[in-house]
């Protein structure tokens, strides 16, 4: 593992047609948007779908979900106790080295040198909390979104109900067609308390250019979400002269019709600042 040759900024343009990209739990599991209309997808959910391509990947991750446990451990708590060298750390109790054990849990765990994480289990004495050098933005897509709503019926009852109909009704959300910006970077300076190397960097990078592999579901039908297109800036420089802010601008994105209906419908132009380095484009 060699150190990151300097910070990092990404850009990837998401497609998506006839599918839900991200559901609401507190309004029907129907797309997120905006109070603008916009579609969003939150940092939370691409960050879960960037560590199920590292999993696939081979790598070890800390928070897995349930449906892709491959370790057997059912909880965050216990996976961190299998963990034998920070299970002896968190052992000392008040004595414990917070910066050995953010070391051994780096070490361990992609997700956490990537991301970070908190480790504060009840009943024990040590919590530390890890800052990773990876941030994700919320994608937000270029224009509004059409949410289209379909009545669905279960004609199978789950338990036995004498003298009641099998049909229960319900409700599939999806929407028509969005292109969704996703941005981040990577922090030098974390990485290097983190650990977070250049070869993590280029798994992170395939992670992003295949996010939609083997994630399909009856919201997300194979072949309805794609990542269309990422810029990847590796910059040499700890702290390039340019900001981020800048660079993530400098990738415009503008419909050439006025209701999009394919990536084709969009105009994508990088217009570079003065003294920018120039992107990886996928």
């Amino acid at each position: 593992m060699t150190d990151l040759k300097g910070k990092i900024d990404f850009v990837a343009l998401v497609s998506v047609d006839n599918a839900n990209p991200n559901g609401d739990p507190l309004n029907g599991n129907r797309p997120r948007e905006s109070t603008d209309g916009l579609g969003e997808m939150s940092d939370v959910c691409i960050k879960r779908k960037i560590r199920n391509r590292l999993q696939d990947m081979g790598e070890k991750i800390f928070v897995q979900s349930d449906d892709r446990c491959d370790d057997g451990y059912d909880s965050l708590r216990t996976r961190a106790e299998n963990c034998e060298e920070l299970k002896a750390e968190i052992g000392k109790g008040k004595k414990a080295d917070k910066d050995v054990c953010s070391q051994i849990a780096c070490r361990t765990w992609t997700d956490v040198r990537m991301f970070g994480q908190v480790f504060a289990f009840k009943g024990s004495d040590v919590s530390l909390g890890i800052r990773g050098p990876v941030s994700i933005h919320q994608a937000v897509s270029v224009s509004p979104i059409d949410i289209i709503s379909m009545q669905i019926t279960k004609s199978v009852n789950s338990e036995s109900k004498e003298g009641r109909a099998s049909d229960t009704m319900g409700a599939k959300h999806r929407i028509c067609h969005g292109l969704y910006i996703l941005k981040g970077s990577v922090n030098v300076q974390l990485a290097e308390k983190t650990g977070f190397s250049q070869a993590d960097a280029e798994k992170l990078k395939e992670a992003l250019r295949t996010l939609f592999e083997n994630d399909a579901s009856s919201a997300r039908p194979e072949g309805s979400m794609e990542v269309s297109r990422l810029y990847w800036w590796q910059h040499d420089e700890k702290t390039p002269a340019v900001s981020t802010a800048k660079i993530h601008r400098s990738v415009k994105v503008t419909p050439v019709s006025e209701r999009p209906k394919s990536f084709e419908d969009y105009s994508v132009e990088l217009v570079l600042p003065e003294g920018c380095a120039e992107p990886e484009v996928y």
